[in-house]
């Protein structure tokens, strides 16, 4: 049976062993428990900031922090970071200073908390930031290194994370998991799907699909999309001459986005993007939302087919 574990888990487990740096603390916004910060709260309750429902006082009070010397982690819901997209921009990137913020919960996979509550635009926004690191890894294993490595880069970031299990791909592969570096999780020379977040574990499952149909598939994680991994798009333009991006999240300005705006200043291959088309999501169960939304294995796997079906 494949191991199950949220990412959300692996940014909690990840800042209890960045504590034994003095100069790393954490930021919240009301809603530790869920986010996993709580459990460096509970070990270093000196180190850490309750901000209360105050997410734009906390990017600053984390900006403060880190041009005073310190790494600060500042975390809430993906949706609620938006509320202080200003700090960020003012505050945070263009100063350049190093507050690195988890938005939890993001994607319309979060399912039941609903449309009002499902970020489907955050990767995009922050993206737009100068100087700001995007990340949206695809489980436990990657967060927790992903997260210990931005300590390390003395520049601000944004990573989404999620609440809803999903399968651990990285127990044994963590040398592999590098910030701005794609993994190639299978190869393949027909079509390249490249994935972010949940969307992994359902492009592993879509290229599963195809080779029942004699169609071989390269799989990614892209779990960093700025900086976006180009080498890696080029020589998957290379050897599969054609690209098929997938997230939970809008088609607009997130990982499809990103390489979109790569392939057209390099090498072109034709590129299908799966994501949420330009609408906003609803209330229902995880996995029923990637249905609604059309993103879901079999979309991922008549992407493939589309891009292939285009080559020249």
């Amino acid at each position: 049976m494949t191991k199950m574990a949220a990412t959300r888990d692996g940014y909690g487990e990840a800042l209890l062993e960045l504590a034994s740096n003095p100069k790393v603390v954490v930021l919240e916004a009301d809603l530790g428990k869920s986010t996993k910060s709580l459990h460096f709260r509970k070990a270093h309750p000196g180190r850490t900031v309750s901000c209360g429902i105050g997410e734009q006082n906390m990017l600053l009070v984390g900006a403060g922090l880190a041009a005073s010397g310190y790494i600060p982690f500042a975390s809430t819901f993906a949706i609620f970071t938006e509320r202080a997209f200003e700090q960020m921009r003012n505050g945070v990137a263009r100063p350049n200073l190093a507050v690195h913020v988890c938005g939890s919960h993001g994607g319309t996979h979060t399912g039941t908390d609903g449309s009002s509550a499902q970020s489907i635009e955050d990767l995009a926004i922050y993206r737009t930031l100068p100087n700001v690191i995007v990340m949206h890894p695809s489980d436990i294993v990657s967060t927790k290194l992903l997260t210990m490595q931005l300590a390390e880069t003395g520049s601000p970031s944004y990573t989404r994370t999620a609440r809803n299990k999903t399968p651990v791909l990285y127990e044994g592969r963590e040398n592999e998991i590098q910030i701005g570096k794609g993994v190639v999780l299978k190869e393949g020379t027909d079509v390249a799907i490249v994935a972010c977040g949940v969307m992994v574990s359902q492009s592993l499952d879509a290229a599963e699909s195809l080779a029942a149909e004699g169609i071989n598939a390269t799989v990614v994680d892209m779990h960093t999309l700025k900086p976006l991994d180009g080498a890696l798009i080029d020589r998957l333009v290379a050897s599969c001459g054609a690209i098929v991006t997938a997230e939970d999240h809008s088609v607009i300005g997130g990982l499809g986005g990103a390489v979109a705006e790569h392939l057209t200043s390099n090498t072109f291959a034709p590129l299908e993007r799966v994501g949420v088309q330009d609408r906003f999501g609803e209330s229902g169960q995880a996995d029923e939302m990637l249905e609604v939304m059309q993103i879901s294995t079999p979309y991922i796997a008549e992407a493939a087919k589309r891009a292939i079906a285009r080559k020249v």
